[in-house]
């Protein structure tokens, strides 16, 4: 059952946290490893991570004019459903359900599971995998405004260890010899089909930049507070990244890094020994619970909005008492533990990043057809440098899924099929909506 209106429990600060701790996470944590297998040398990977800041920073800008102007949680789903047809903004609430946070979620699992192999060899890393999805979903299926300090706890943390990373690697006695300057082989590279593929990794990583808009109907003064917790929170982890990525590239040579996904525990141990090392890694580990805390308590909110808007599974749309919406996170859990159990790390991550890349597009496209189908709307905030800001994000985008459909057909392919799996599901309900209004009347 639904409850009576309370004040909103998102302040300013816990939005921003949401979007930090979304960005922060496996991603960086993770995929530098498959970047230098493509890309094995310091320049080119280092503006990998240079560009996806600047395209994820111009997402956030235009997530933030979309925001302002609706602010009703939901995210894609609620902006494409506006902006384009129900049926757009439901095949991207499909995808969101089927995958979209559950995936992510996964992939913050199992690369915990993985960090904690690497530092208890005889763990089995797909029980840790299993038994931290569980026990956060419990945590967010008790109340709201304890998972947002729970979350907050959390991602200060985090903060705290991915800033104590930079400063100790750069003071670091033995690093690596880097040479920043770009070569003639540098710049090829940075225009070649493998450092567009490699964005893909690094798109990854910055996902999250739009992360409180999926719940901007529970942020107080949702039209000044949810574009700039999307301002902060991507300014701030871009300037991280671009700072961690160089660290990890000066403490370990890029051939021990090609395709290993626990790269932080491997410059951990070069810059603080082994014993220090595994402490480091401890701590990442704890950042990775803040990202999987941070997806279990966003992703179900597109869930529920689909539900009340649609009306179907109404459970899915249900909250307790303390406003959690219980039914969608065990929903999404479901879905986040069989992957975990089932599929690769490099397979998930490239399936999703091709379909969430494609949906944020047309969210940001939005921005532009909106500007001209309804220009007297009120925006209580405009994308800063429109339309140059739109154009960026869809060049950068654009390119990346170009690159990434004929370099990895089978997975983009999946994303695909996924998405029109939902499409068909629409079909469906709509029909069984029609049946039952004519058994009505």
């Amino acid at each position: 059952m639904n409850h009576p209106a309370r004040r909103p429990p998102v302040s300013l600060f816990s939005a921003t946290i949401i979007v930090v701790a979304n960005m922060i996470g496996t991603g960086v944590f993770t995929t530098l490893g498959f970047q230098v297998a493509g890309l094995p040398s310091p320049f080119p990977v280092l503006m990998l991570w240079v560009v996806g800041g600047v395209g994820a920073f111009c997402g956030a800008l235009c997530y933030g004019e979309l925001g302002a102007m609706i602010p009703r949680s939901g995210g894609e789903y609620t902006y494409l459903s506006h902006i384009y047809h129900p049926a757009v903004g439901f095949l991207s609430g499909w995808f969101s359900i089927v995958a979209g946070f559950a995936a992510p979620a996964a992939l913050a699992a199992i690369a915990l599971g993985e960090y904690s192999g690497a530092i208890f060899p005889g763990v089995d890393k797909n029980a840790i995998a299993v038994a931290a999805i569980v026990l956060l979903s419990v945590v967010h299926m008790i109340d709201v405004k304890f998972g947002c300090n729970f979350q907050n706890f959390f991602t200060v943390g985090k903060i705290i260890l991915i800033i104590g990373i930079i400063i100790c690697g750069f003071l670091a006695s033995h690093s690596q010899s880097l040479a920043l300057a770009p070569s003639g082989r540098d710049l090829g590279l940075m225009f070649s089909p493998e450092f567009a593929v490699s964005l893909v990794y690094v798109s990854y990583a910055y996902s999250g930049w739009n992360a409180s808009v999926y719940v901007a109907g529970e942020i107080v003064q949702p039209e000044r507070n949810l574009p700039l917790s999307l301002f902060l929170g991507t300014f701030f982890v871009s300037v991280c990244y671009v700072l961690i990525n160089f660290v990890f590239l000066y403490t370990v040579p890029i051939s021990e890094l090609a395709n290993k996904i626990d790269v932080g525990h491997l410059s951990a141990q070069a810059i603080f020994g082994k014993g220090g090392g595994d402490i480091m890694t401890l701590l990442i580990c704890v950042a990775l619970i803040s990202s999987l805390s941070s997806l279990i308590m966003v992703g179900p909110r597109v869930t529920q909005t689909m539900s009340e808007d649609l009306g179907f599974l109404k459970i899915l749309a249900s909250t307790n008492k303390r406003g959690a919406p219980v039914f969608a996170v065990i929903l999404q859990s479901a879905v986040a533990l069989l992957l975990t159990v089932t599929s690769t790390f490099n397979a998930v991550l490239t399936y999703t990043g091709f379909t969430m890349a494609l949906f944020a597009s047309m969210s940001v496209l939005g921005v532009v057809i909106l500007r001209w189908r309804e220009p007297e709307r009120p925006r209580p905030f405009k994308a800063w440098g429109y339309p140059f800001t739109p154009i960026i994000f869809l060049i950068f985008n654009g390119w990346m899924l170009c690159y990434l459909f004929i370099k990895r057909p089978l997975p983009s392919i999946f994303g695909m099929l996924t998405v029109g799996s939902g499409l068909l599901v629409y079909k469906l309900l709509l029909k069984a909506r029609g049946r039952m209004n004519g058994s009505g009347s």
